[in-house]
């Protein structure tokens, strides 16, 4: 009877051992299920956080983009209405071709690009400078990087007072030196492209020797000392240290500054409107000139997607010309 006993304890014990194991794996599936919901949770979270700045995108930089790219081949003054946009096709881009303002904004903005080696040079040299042999190296940096950070319209009554032909300090230190007729630079329009390169080149130093010191002090100083032990001199180092180890920089500033080149507004909207005798109309003044000033819509809209297209273009040569000459 005992052992009959023992029998039916014993199976009990095996059949409650057999019910209970689903219930071990149900805290797994109650935490895999809650593990999910957690997830669902953060990526609708997520969503709704970055939803404004995709709305924003989309409602002020992907909505722009279409129209102007659809309104380049139409004919329309925005005066009319909606009611007046008329597809015309190629007919211009085929203008465009044709077009001696055009072609000279296109013209100056090529000349343009020669601020950005320009720049980037005297940038360098000042950021090596700065940061091997010179004390009180914040307030050098201040004292470039003020130009590049103050009011636009500010910087050019500056230089407008600079570059006035008859009382102008510029003028006033040429005839000084022997120059009996100094150019009148912003008012002759031989040299009013040349004075607005000369102002952005100033104006931009500053941006570029604060990124040029960042990179320099990136550069492992180990290098150096290897090289000093090795009998280096300064060029050297400078030619098979600094110049490769600081290309990734020169590479960033480079791509920045040629796309900068061709947004350049607001310094020819302040000091030359585009002149004199359009020598300092820019891309990006021709298309404002056409669509807010002669109401062209859809052929200023042409004029942006050419601009659109070069830049693209011109920074996709870069990227593939970067695997020769940028060291990672």
């Amino acid at each position: 009877m005992e052992m009959h006993y023992n029998l039916l304890l014993h199976s009990e014990v095996i059949s409650m051992a057999g019910r209970a194991q689903p219930a071990v794996k149900r805290p797994h599936a109650a935490s895999g299920r809650k593990m999910k919901s957690l997830q669902r949770g953060e990526t609708i979270a997520g969503i709704l956080f970055v939803s404004p700045m995709l709305l924003g995108v989309s409602v002020l930089v992907l909505l722009p983009i279409v129209a102007t790219l659809v309104l380049g081949f139409a004919d329309w003054n925005f005066v009319q209405g909606w009611d007046g946009i008329r597809f015309v096709g190629l007919e211009n881009f085929r203008n465009l071709m044709e077009d001696s303002m055009f072609i000279r904004s296109l013209r100056n903005n090529l000349i343009f690009l020669l601020t950005v080696p320009a720049y980037m040079l005297i940038s360098m040299v000042l950021a090596i400078l700065i940061d091997r042999y010179v004390y009180m190296k914040g307030y050098f940096k201040v004292a470039y990087f003020m130009p590049y950070i103050s009011n636009i319209v500010a910087v050019a009554v500056v230089w407008q007072v600079l570059f006035q032909p008859s009382y102008g300090p510029i003028n006033e230190l040429l005839k000084t030196i022997g120059f009996a007729n100094p150019p009148k630079w912003i008012a002759d329009p031989n040299y009013a492209l040349i004075s607005i390169m000369m102002i952005t080149v100033w104006i931009s130093i500053g941006f570029n020797m604060i990124i040029y010191i960042a990179g320099l002090q990136s550069i492992p100083k180990d290098l150096y000392e290897a090289a000093d032990i090795d009998g280096a001199n300064g060029w050297v180092k400078f030619r098979r240290i600094t110049f490769p180890l600081l290309s990734p920089t020169s590479f960033f500033l480079m791509v920045t500054g040629i796309i900068s080149t061709f947004k350049v507004f607001d310094i020819i909207a302040v000091l030359t409107q585009g002149g004199p005798i359009g020598s300092t109309t820019m891309m990006v003044w021709y298309l404002y000139d056409t669509a807010f000033v002669n109401l062209k819509v859809g052929y200023a809209s042409s004029i942006a997607t050419v601009l659109f297209g070069l830049v693209m273009l011109i920074t996709f040569i870069q990227w593939i010309a970067q695997k020769k000459w940028v060291n990672y």
